[in-house]
C-alpha cells in the first residue's frame, strides 16, 4: 500500500483512515487460522470485564495481548511496511517500534464493550510522555452495528489527552468532557469486512458497544509507539525495541502458527495495557 498525500491529510484531519482490503482473503484466512488454532493463541487469553455490565458479570471481552510482534503469522503481520511503515508515515514519525498486540475476541450475545476512552488514555498513565503512538485495527470477522463494531469522533485527536477515570477496571473519558465532545462531533460507526483495516491516532476518542449478535467479532489490533517514546517507569510494555519489517508478501509466505518465541504475553500482573 502506498500512502498518498490526500491520505495522510485526511488522517491528519480525522485522525484515523480506513483502508479497505489491506489484506485479501488469504492473508485473512491465515489471521482467523492463526487467532483460532487450538494450540495457539487463546491459550494466552483473559477476560476484561464490561464497565457498563453492573456487576451481573455476564459481560466481557476476551483478548489476547503481547509485547513482540514475533514471527508467526501475527507477527509478520504487525511487521510488513503496509502496517508498520503505512503507520510512520500518517504519525509522521520518522521510525515506530511495536508497542503491543492485541486478539480482541467479543463473542456473540455475551462480547461485552470498550467504554469511550483514547488509547493514550491508558498509555499516558503506563509512563508514555508524548501521544505519538497510533493502532492499527485489522478485522477477522465482518464488524457490524449489530455486532458492536468500533464508533469514532473524527477530528477529537485534536482535543489533545483528555482526563480520563477508572470505571469498572476501564479507562473512560471523564463524562462531562465527553458529552461534551459528542456536542460538538458527529459519531460515526465503522463497518468493516474481514481484512480491512483502521489506522487511529492514540488520541482519537472511541468505543466500540457490546455485541448483542448471533455472530462473534473478531479483531486484531497493533500498537505502534515512536522511538523516543519509551516509558519512563515500570511496565509492562516494552522500551524501544527495534521494528524488524519485512516484505508485504510475508504474511502469505509464514506458516508458522503457533511458535510465539518472544511475544511476552500480558499476564494480569499490571494495571493497564
Amino acid at each position: 500500500m502506498k500512502v498518498t498525500s490526500e491520505m495522510k491529510t485526511m488522517f491528519d484531519k480525522h485522525g484515523l483512515i480506513v483502508v479497505r482490503s489491506l489484506f485479501d482473503d488469504e492473508e485473512n484466512r491465515k489471521l482467523r487460522q492463526a487467532a483460532e488454532h487450538k494450540d495457539g493463541l487463546t491459550n494466552h487469553s483473559f477476560l476484561q470485564a464490561d464497565a457498563n455490565d453492573g456487576d451481573s458479570g455476564l459481560r466481557s471481552i476476551e483478548m489476547v495481548l503481547w509485547n513482540h510482534p514475533g514471527n508467526d503469522v501475527t507477527g509478520m503481520m504487525a511487521r510488513v511496511h503496509k502496517m508498520a511503515t503505512s503507520m510512520e508515515i500518517f504519525m509522521g514519525c520518522k521510525e515506530m517500534y511495536h508497542w503491543h498486540s492485541k486478539l480482541i475476541m467479543k463473542h456473540a450475545r455475551s462480547g461485552g464493550s470498550h467504554v469511550w476512552h483514547q488509547d493514550y488514555g491508558y498509555w499516558y498513565t503506563g509512563g508514555v510522555l508524548y501521544p505519538d503512538m497510533g493502532t492499527v485495527l485489522v478485522a477477522i470477522d465482518k464488524c457490524t452495528t449489530e455486532n458492536g463494531c468500533l464508533e469514532v469522533l473524527p477530528g477529537s485527536h485534536k482535543c489533545g489527552r483528555v482526563d480520563h477515570i477508572n470505571v469498572g477496571g476501564q479507562m473512560t473519558v471523564d463524562p462531562k468532557r465527553l458529552q461534551l465532545l459528542k456536542d460538538h462531533i458527529k459519531t460515526y460507526q465503522v463497518p468493516l469486512n474481514p481484512g480491512d483495516a483502521i489506522f487511529t491516532h492514540a488520541n482519537l476518542v472511541h468505543w466500540a458497544p457490546q455485541n448483542n449478535s448471533d455472530t462473534r467479532r473478531w479483531c486484531y489490533g497493533i500498537a505502534y509507539s515512536d522511538v523516543q517514546n519509551s516509558p519512563y517507569n515500570d511496565t509492562f510494555h516494552p522500551v524501544y525495541t527495534p521494528l524488524i519489517k519485512v516484505d508485504d508478501d510475508a504474511v502469505r509466505k509464514c506458516e508458522n502458527f503457533t511458535d510465539f518465541t518472544g511475544k511476552d504475553f500480558y499476564k494480569r500482573d499490571y494495571d493497564s495495557f
